[in-house]
């Protein structure tokens, strides 16, 4: 092969003895010179560290300069000439902002005194894709939809009044500016009493929670008449009427047929989590069923319905979310997914009338909704008026608990009360924040789903991998399957590409201060880390890098396209490849080191990965992103592995803690490396040593030399072997043969 005959360098210290060495020494050092994290009481506000980078003119349109901070509010009034035209703020002053990166997205915001937000700018973050991966244009397109934005309409809607766009591959960067600009907004509104927002006064009365000893009526006519059940009742000539009056005139050309007075929908709701209305209505078997269903902190509504529309909508159909209702208390919003919905079979009260459709809807435990406080239930009503356009109006079923159903709640001592504030606080916003991953990881369902079959299929693989090497065809073929579902899917659909900046993330939330939130955010590369957390201490870093790495596939398979076509590939001598490997470890190392000094500038470095180019971003960047993942993609076309053999940084972070494995899957005879050196030959990057033990630092564990290890017709033990057993079976036949007078000895009389 090429290069194979080059004269072998002199030799040096291993490194495969030094490496972990060095990794401890710098771990030791860091956790010496690292300060430990700073105490959050005495923080200073965030917006005393923007006003002066960011002019007002370019926050808001027209703007001159900004007034004073106000004391009791960290925001300041944004002036033209001596007007107040609104009020700036950091949205980090007021709600949670963490990002991928694990540290704060600040983005400046201004509210004019109707509540409506007038500037929007993204000030500060350490978001490794917007950084590096998305052009600051997008970004800042972004912002500038906020403009406009009503919050007063936010807080009737619950935050849903407004559509949100999603740049591809920021979803949860974006999710995270659009949550903290909403939510921001409207704690500023309501602290300025901006658009008639008014401050949520402190309870002076008591405080009520649900009485589980009260009691309900057997009947639905009594339930109906003292509130326990409340009704929406709409018929025809009302939904053609609100259609008519709305702006865009197509909804008067296209009204309903039927008769005004036809039943357009009547729907009825109650909370059946009470205990007496659960049993009432469900009765007891079903209510001991509800109970069982609903989890510490959980709440159900049943909602009934007959008429021409029905309430669940085709989200239900679609086994996704009820897109036509919507329950509203105050700025909490709860819309209802199909796992978290059960069909009613019958009602148990007297003069229950007959339904067309009967549900429970499950209202989350981390959804801040309060069953003593009044909510609405929202029905979405839609009419069609083209091809593939529609108009909708809404219509609010309002519901109040009874007082019958409720017991007061002492109110806490006065002395307690500053600390109970600020712990009601922080658990308002720790809710907040937690909805909001929880809102990601049901988006991304169907991402989960298919990485945790890939990982459960992976695992099975490489437990049973004596079977599954037994035959070269079947493991060729099932690995070129699965690292394509990996580029494809993992990759190129999911965006599941791991990256040392993860790492470098990780390490500066541990010494900042950990939150699980931030990692929360991106359940996939969540699992992924986990799940190589694990797979290191059983495989080292082989699972991940060999097997679930979307670069690593896409070189592989390109490299296999290359044999196809004839492509002649080199093989490196054994004493450069040794000595081009440690590369990649100098390069983890000093990004690790230039992170603990600025994480943004260690963040504009880890460019030495190809990963965002060539997978999150598809190619689409500017040309020398493209051509330097070019280099390295045909590179790998001629040195199978190129990259991950010699550049990779995530791969050198992962092979360190590699020899900390508990055990060793791989199987060796003692004749591998002396006389034979098949696998050697063989090994697609070199991780086997010409002495016969396998490198778990470099090794992919591509179960190749597993295949080599069970070959009748490669292996030299194994046909060894063969060859002595074909003799021994053959042995007593041959005996028999050569001396035809030789007979079995006869039994004697």
């Amino acid at each position: 092969m090429f290069l194979s005959k080059s004269p072998r360098l002199p030799d040096l210290p291993s490194w495969r003895h030094v490496l972990p060495s060095v990794w401890l020494f710098a771990i030791a050092l860091v956790i010496a010179l690292c300060p430990p994290p700073a105490a959050a009481q005495g923080r200073e506000p965030e917006i005393l560290h923007f006003l002066d980078e960011v002019p007002a003119g370019q926050l808001v349109a027209g703007a001159e300069g900004y007034g004073p901070i106000r004391e009791d509010v960290p925001v300041a009034p944004v002036l033209k000439g001596r007007d107040v035209i609104g009020w700036a703020f950091i949205t980090t002053d007021f709600v949670g902002t963490t990002g991928y990166s694990g540290k704060p997205i600040h983005t400046m915001v201004a509210v004019d005194s109707d509540a409506r937000i007038i500037g929007v700018n993204l000030v500060k973050h350490s978001e490794p894709i917007v950084l590096i991966g998305i052009p600051d244009a997008k970004m800042k397109a972004l912002a500038a939809d906020y403009v406009g934005l009503d919050l007063v309409a936010e807080a009737q809607s619950g935050g849903t009044a407004h559509e949100l766009d999603i740049i591809s591959g920021a979803t949860v960067t974006v999710m995270v500016i659009d949550d903290s600009v909403v939510r921001s907004g409207l704690k500023v509104a309501r602290a300025l009493g901006l658009g008639g927002l008014a401050q949520e006064a402190a309870a002076s009365g008591p405080t009520f929670e649900i009485d589980p000893e009260a009691q309900a009526a057997a009947d639905w006519m009594t339930l109906e008449g003292d509130g326990t059940l409340r009704r929406l009742s709409l018929d025809v000539g009302q939904v053609n009427a609100a259609f008519a009056a709305m702006d865009d005139s197509r909804g008067a050309e296209r009204p309903l047929s039927e008769a005004p007075e036809t039943t357009f929908i009547e729907m009825q709701t109650a909370l059946v989590s009470v205990p007496a209305i659960g049993k009432a209505l469900l009765g007891e078997a079903e209510y001991a069923n509800l109970a069982n269903w609903l989890g510490e902190g959980e709440h159900a509504i049943l909602v009934v319905g007959r008429g021409l529309y029905s309430f669940k909508g085709s989200g239900y159909v679609r086994g996704g979310i009820f897109d036509r209702i919507v329950l509203i208390q105050d700025d909490v919003s709860v819309r209802f997914r199909d796992r978290g919905h059960k069909r009613v079979v019958s009602l148990a009260a007297e003069g229950a009338p007959a339904f067309t459709e009967a549900d429970l809807f499950k209202i989350p435990a981390d959804a801040g909704f309060d069953p003593s406080q009044p909510f609405r239930l929202q029905l979405l009503v839609q009419r069609e008026v083209g091809a593939i356009e529609k108009l909708f109006t809404t219509f609010d079923l309002a519901y109040q608990l009874p007082q019958s159903y409720l017991r007061a709640v002492a109110q806490p001592q006065a002395a307690e009360a500053p600390g109970a504030a600020v712990a009601v606080a922080e658990q308002e916003e720790g809710a907040a924040q937690q909805a909001l991953w929880r809102r990601i990881w049901e988006d991304k369902t169907t991402q989960i789903s298919g990485l945790a079959a890939m990982l459960l299929v992976l695992t099975a693989v490489f437990f049973f991998q004596g079977y599954a090497t037994r035959n070269e065809k079947f493991l060729f073929w099932f690995r070129i399957g699965f690292l394509s579902v990996t580029l494809v899917f993992l990759g190129w659909y999911a965006n599941a590409q791991l990256s040392v900046v993860n790492l470098m993330a990780l390490f500066g939330a541990l010494v900042s201060g950990f939150s699980w939130q931030a990692f929360l955010l991106d359940p996939l590369t969540f699992i992924l880390w986990f799940s190589v957390a694990a797979a290191l201490l059983f495989w080292g870093r082989g699972a991940y890098c060999g097997w679930l790495c979307p670069f690593g596939a896409l070189q592989e398979l390109l490299n296999r396209f290359a044999k196809a076509l004839r492509i002649p590939q080199w093989t490196l001598p054994w004493g450069l490849h040794e000595r081009l490997w440690p590369v990649k470890y100098m390069i983890f190392l000093g990004l690790f080191g230039v992170s603990l000094m600025s994480i943004e500038q260690a963040e504009h470095l880890a460019e030495v990965e190809p990963f965002k180019t060539a997978i999150v971003l598809k190619f689409v960047r500017a040309w020398p992103f493209v051509a330097y993942a070019a280099a390295l993609l045909i590179a790998g076309l001629f040195v199978e592995r190129f990259y991950c053999r010699y550049l990779c940084p995530l791969g050198a972070a992962l092979a360190i803690p590699a020899r900390l494995r508990m055990f060793d899957w791989l199987k060796r005879y003692r004749e591998c490396g002396n006389p034979c050196q098949t696998c050697s030959n063989q090994c697609m990057v070199q991780a086997i040593h010409p002495t016969g033990e396998i490198n778990p630092n470099e090794c992919l564990n591509c179960l190749h030399c597993q295949v080599l290890y069970q070959s009748k017709s490669i292996c030299p033990v194994v046909i060894k072997k063969m060859k002595r057993r074909e003799a021994v079976a053959a042995g007593p036949i041959r005996d028999v043969g050569a001396h035809p007078n030789l007979t079995k000895p006869q039994p004697s009389n």
